[in-house]
């Protein structure tokens, strides 16, 4: 299998999509259990989600599913939310702490899955973030994530609709965190919030150095935005889809338009 897609785009803005993917090799699917194979964890129809709303905007996505490996996890294994819950870079339980594996991975496992997955999605998303800048001088990566709206597991009550993650301030300039902070308020009938439970994974804290003119800012979206339901068969909800759409294409917008207002050197 190919374990990322790119389509190239000349905007300053980046998509990152680590957990669309639902791609297993054989070889790792039949270590999985029933609750495994079940791939619950997706982040269902982000990469359609997202898709046109930018045309020129470059969109990396991962073709592996996280249970193969997270691509939005440190390599070296460090925990993001050290004391909570959380899955890990080769996750041994789902988001219900249900574990997933009849076999897990062996630390060799992991290390083979690293150089064969991991490694070559971040290669993809390191040279275009660089080939942007190189164009335009600054960059944004815009990650993005959904996930359903009650974990228990993973935190209390009812996520927000729209969770944006800067890691506290430092993955981008504050502009760009307001600019999309101030459209999801904005937002008829949706909550936001800016740095909450999800502050931004593993790729918006590597990548983003604001004084180098790369930007990284996360957006996990509350699957109950846009899926009829979130449980199996996980459909899409299309009247629920296109009032997101219209919302994250004005985002998007409005951080291409940033951009040239943000400084950094060809």
């Amino acid at each position: 299998m190919t374990p990322v897609t790119v389509t190239r785009g000349d905007a300053p803005i980046v998509l990152g999509l680590p957990h669309a993917g639902t791609e297993v090799p054989p070889e790792i699917a039949q270590t999985l259990n029933k609750t495994g194979k079940a791939l619950a964890d997706t982040d269902w129809h982000v990469d359609a989600l997202y898709s046109g709303l930018l045309p020129q905007a470059t969109v990396v996505r991962a073709a592996f599913h996280r249970y193969v490996i997270d691509a939005n996890r440190d390599p070296e294994g460090h925990s993001l939310y050290p004391g909570q819950n959380t899955t890990t870079l080769v996750p041994l339980t789902d988001f219900d702490g249900q574990r997933i594996w009849t076999t897990p991975p062996t630390d060799a496992d992991v290390a083979d899955r690293r150089a064969a997955f991991h490694t070559p999605y971040h290669a993809v998303l390191t040279s275009e973030i660089a080939r942007l800048r190189q164009t335009h001088g600054a960059v944004i990566l815009f990650d993005c994530h959904s996930i359903r709206s009650r974990i228990p597991f993973l935190f209390d009550g009812v996520l927000p609709d729209f969770n944006i993650g800067t890691d506290d301030g430092k993955t981008c300039a504050p502009q760009i965190a307001q600019a999309v902070h101030d459209i999801c308020r904005a937002a008829p009938g949706y909550s936001t919030v800016v740095n909450g439970r999800f502050k931004g994974g593993w790729t918006t804290r590597h990548y983003g150095r604001p004084a180098e003119g790369v930007h990284a800012i996360q957006m996990e979206l509350a699957q109950s935005t846009y899926l009829t339901d979130e449980a199996a068969p996980w459909t899409v909800d299309p009247a629920k889809t296109a009032r997101l759409r219209h919302h994250l294409t004005h985002i998007l917008a409005t951080l291409t338009a940033l951009v040239p207002t943000l400084g950094g050197s060809r």
